[in-house]
């Protein structure tokens, strides 16, 4: 009978899908009273962190975006008022401006004039000069485009 016991193959109870010749690398104890290894979830973390990132940066930039776009607007309407401002005081002017009146700038063969007769105001015969624009005197003595001749400005 002890013969029999010898010549009986050994069966190994623990299945082979659960053994590993380097028990450091599973993801579970592998003895009895090891603690639980439980992989960090250190690339979720990160991954998040950089999308949130990245969103509230992207934000960011489109209002920086928008207040240079503003801010490159009002340069050019700034722009526009020194220029018409230059263009007035190179032109004749026979009366006083009055702040916060809307006068009118016409161009007569090269010379400007400013003139408080608007275009539609000249009666049957029409304007005699090329209408330049409609301007308000501001209270920091440059000039406000109201109205422009569209055909003048793009010439």
């Amino acid at each position: 009978m002890s013969e029999k016991k010898n010549n009986k193959e050994f069966f190994n109870p623990i299945d082979d899908d659960h053994i590993t010749e380097n028990p450091g690398t599973l993801t579970y104890s592998h003895h009895r009273g090891g603690v639980p290894i439980e992989p960090t979830k250190e690339g979720d973390i990160k991954s998040k962190a950089l999308s949130a990132m990245e969103h509230q940066t992207d934000i960011q930039l489109v209002q920086i975006k928008q207040q240079m776009e503003l801010l490159a607007e009002q340069a050019k309407k700034i722009q526009q008022r020194i220029d018409i401002s230059n263009q007035i005081y190179c032109a004749k002017v026979r009366f006083d401006p009055l702040i916060n009146h809307i006068y009118h700038l016409y161009d007569n063969e090269g010379q400007t004039s400013l003139l408080m007769v608007g275009p539609n105001d000249w009666g049957r015969k029409g304007c005699p000069h090329t209408f330049v624009a409609s301007v308000k005197l501001l209270a920091d003595h440059t000039w406000e485009v109201v109205d422009e001749n569209q055909e003048v400005s793009n010439s």
